[in-house]
């Protein structure tokens, strides 16, 4: 099913009274003065002495065990690059409201006028006792490593940089069930990277903790290939050098049974699809505009398996299917962080909910009679009310496992039905 969308259209949505895509609603009751008096003074006094004797107790007396901040300094947003905090504003607010939306979660959006990255991690950490968790978005790289970085040594909340981890998730649950319907082992693929930002490295590491071997991986900038001979080489790039002797991405396409792009539009050429080995796995991920056309794709390659960042094409590579339920996971047993156990957990709950049967509700939302695991349905849709049940269980056993969960869950089946109230009263 194909939506297009205007500017026009898109403009209206968002000037719409009230402006924006966000808002704020008490969660208890204030109709008389004993609710004024229990909100405020003198009972709140109470909660605040019982979090100052015991700073968890703030997880059960607030409402930071449900509260995210989304925040952004916009030096990279979406495609459009660097047009500054004010301009991220729209995309933030549309990130809080799909975590409210899919996993009930609230959140603040949060624009920064900082670009140094100490001075994020600064701003950022004092904010951060408000929060249960932080996702970070569209930051630039390379600054956004370090910001991560710091920030993920600094507090003992959740962060993640969703424009990094979100895409290597979804990818990478992607990537393990286009493999399942091509037969080919994950440790056997040769796989050609378009693309040397945050994204593209965070989806190297991924797929390497998936079974890609390292040194089958060959990463392209605008440059070419990222050769280890390279002058100036520096940063995460150093990681992906390879000695093998390709120069372009043309020649590094040969015999390549994967290409995962992360840069930009129309870069992929329909010889460089025609020189992959069979039935070649084409994620072309930059938005708007993929690295090569759809419809273009599937006429060069009848064996193909295609994936975009588009929702008007099949197999969506789309971030609403990770960071709600991660965030979801991981606040529920008070995670002290995001580790990799629980990205891994995300792409194994995605990868085995794509291969079950489809409701008939998620059928009818779409406006399709069919949806069955194949080529054109890796990853289940955005709107399977199912994803709650499935990905933040996932993630929150993985948190108790690997210890940094402060909370355990004892009756798991308790906990879905629980987690089920946020989409049926979506």
């Amino acid at each position: 099913m194909s939506i297009k969308i205007t500017k026009e259209a898109a403009l209206e949505y968002h000037a719409q009274l009230p402006a924006g895509k966000l808002g704020i609603h008490a969660t208890k009751p204030l109709e008389t003065q004993y609710d004024l008096s229990l909100a405020y003074s003198p009972g709140v006094a109470f909660a605040c002495q019982a979090i100052a004797e015991d700073k968890r107790q703030v997880y059960t007396y607030t409402a930071k065990s449900n509260l995210v901040a989304v925040i952004s300094n916009g030096t990279a947003i979406l495609g459009l690059g660097n047009l500054g905090p004010e301009a991220a504003k729209p995309v933030m607010e549309g990130k809080s409201i799909l975590l409210k939306k899919f996993a009930g979660i609230d959140s603040f959006d949060i624009e920064i006028d900082a670009t140094d990255p100490s001075d994020v991690v600064h701003i950022i950490k004092a904010l951060a006792p408000t929060f249960g968790g932080i996702n970070l978005e569209d930051f630039k790289a390379p600054e956004c490593f370090e910001i991560e970085q710091e920030l993920k040594k600094q507090l003992s909340i959740p962060v993640m940089h969703d424009d990094q981890h979100g895409t290597a998730m979804i990818a990478g649950a992607a990537l393990k069930n286009a493999l399942l319907l091509v037969n080919k082992k994950i440790g056997d693929v040769q796989v050609v990277m378009n693309g040397a930002g945050a994204g593209a490295i965070a989806c190297a590491k991924l797929i390497i903790a998936l079974g890609v071997k390292r040194e089958y991986i060959v990463m392209c900038d605008s440059q070419g290939v990222i050769r280890k001979d390279r002058e100036g080489l520096e940063g995460a790039k150093t990681e992906f050098a390879t000695d093998r002797p390709v120069y372009t991405l043309a020649e590094a396409l040969k015999g390549a049974d994967v290409f995962l792009g992360l840069s930009k539009g129309n870069v992929l050429q329909p010889e460089g699809i025609r020189s992959m080995a069979e039935w070649p796995i084409v994620f072309a991920l930059a938005n708007p505009n993929p690295e090569i056309d759809y419809d273009l794709a599937l006429s060069v390659r009848k064996d193909i398996i295609m994936a975009t960042g588009r929702s008007d094409y099949p197999n969506q590579i789309n971030n609403v299917l990770g960071f709600p339920y991660i965030f979801r996971g991981a606040l529920d047993v008070w995670a002290t962080a995001i580790n990799e156990e629980m990205k891994l957990a995300v792409v194994e709950a995605l990868v085995e909910l794509a291969q079950k049967p489809v409701p008939d509700q998620v059928k009818k939302i779409y406006g399709l009679t069919s949806i069955e695991f194949g080529p054109t349905y890796l990853l289940p849709k955005p709107f399977d009310k199912r994803l709650i049940t499935t990905v933040a269980p996932a993630v929150a056993q993985a948190a108790i496992k690997s210890g940094v969960a402060q909370k355990d869950i004892q009756d798991w089946e308790a906990y879905k039905n629980y987690l089920r109230r946020y989409v049926e009263t979506a």
